[in-house]
């Protein structure tokens, strides 16, 4: 696909993705249960709870409470998705996660809304920028990080057919779509446009920061294939070797700390296998802060003139 090709007509947040597939899995299988702590609405877990009262859970303030009910659930053969911040879903939890969940494979489906600085206003202390690198961390766990309202949609459907553990990640505010028509597959890269110069692998909210990006680039010469991973864990290893053995130059945008995310997972790849000049946007050492979403972004070095800059330090290095 060429990069001139992708676009959007619509926003709509990532979050009202996940509600709606809670809701179209949950007809699909009457063993998909619900549990919220105190966020149904923010998660957009209404419409699961209305159509079926019986198998929703409203916990509470009681995130570590909402982790071992879900791990109990799971041994009792239901198929739990709990839904909170996604700081509260894994800073605030990780023991509960560990212990009751991770380590003994349990069937539990992590989803977490608002992550990253995108959730604005609510400040550092709930947005987080290291859930990736903990989760990916945690063994059998499978880490997903959906770029749009389609795609999010997708996974929350298709976890749900998935056995063992996950993480879903996903964000608050209105987001371009533009994957309606394009194929959802754990664990499998999406090429959004192929290139011959860079290759750019984002996730997330960043991915249509790249594809923008990589539209100013294609006008000025530089041809940038785009790929979008949405499966941190397991990682499309042949996907990403395949188009780094091609471009010999990589940039990785994801909206999280630089140590510890998607960046460090393909760095871990490609010094084993294939290296090559690389560089990251993300935000480096740093909390975040109360703000606007995107005015966050460009404070935090996550806009399309970082991701600019970083194909164009990586194209000098590649020389």
């Amino acid at each position: 696909m060429n990069i001139n090709d992708l676009t959007s007509t619509a926003t709509k947040a990532t979050r009202d993705g996940f509600g709606q597939g809670l809701l179209e899995a949950g007809r699909l299988n009457p063993n998909i249960v619900g549990l919220t702590a105190d966020l149904m609405e923010s998660l957009q877990m209404q419409h699961f709870q209305k159509e079926f009262p019986e198998r929703f859970f409203q916990v509470g303030i009681a995130e570590a409470n909402m982790m071992g009910i879900a791990a109990g659930l799971a041994t009792a053969g239901k198929i739990p998705f709990t839904g909170t911040f996604a700081n509260f879903s894994t800073g605030r939890v990780y023991d509960q996660i560990r212990q009751s969940i991770a380590y003994s494979h349990k069937n539990v489906k992590i989803c977490a809304s608002h992550a990253g600085v995108t959730l604005g206003e609510d400040g550092a202390t709930h947005q987080i920028l290291e859930d990736i690198g903990m989760m990916r961390m945690l063994p059998g766990m499978t880490v997903i990080n959906p770029c749009d309202y389609h795609q999010t949609k997708a996974a929350t459907m298709a976890i749900a057919e998935l056995h063992g553990p996950v993480y879903l990640r996903f964000g608050r505010p209105a987001w371009p779509m533009f994957t309606e028509n394009m194929k959802f597959e754990i664990g499998k890269a999406l090429l959004l446009a192929s290139g011959t110069d860079v290759t750019i692998f984002a996730t997330g909210h960043l991915v249509w920061t790249a594809i923008e990006a990589a539209k100013e680039l294609a006008a000025e010469g530089i041809s940038c294939e785009v790929i979008n991973i949405h499966t941190i864990k397991p990682l499309d290893n042949e996907a990403i070797l395949d188009s780094v053995s091609k471009t010999r130059a990589v940039v990785v945008a994801e909206e999280h700390q630089r140590n510890g995310g998607l960046g460090d997972a393909i760095a871990n790849l490609l010094v084993h296998k294939l290296p090559a000049p690389m560089e990251y946007v993300g935000v480096n050492d740093s909390f975040g802060e109360s703000g606007k979403p995107a005015e966050l972004l460009e404070k935090y070095g996550l806009g399309k003139k970082d991701v600019l800059w970083a194909v164009k330090d990586v194209l000098e290095r590649k020389k």
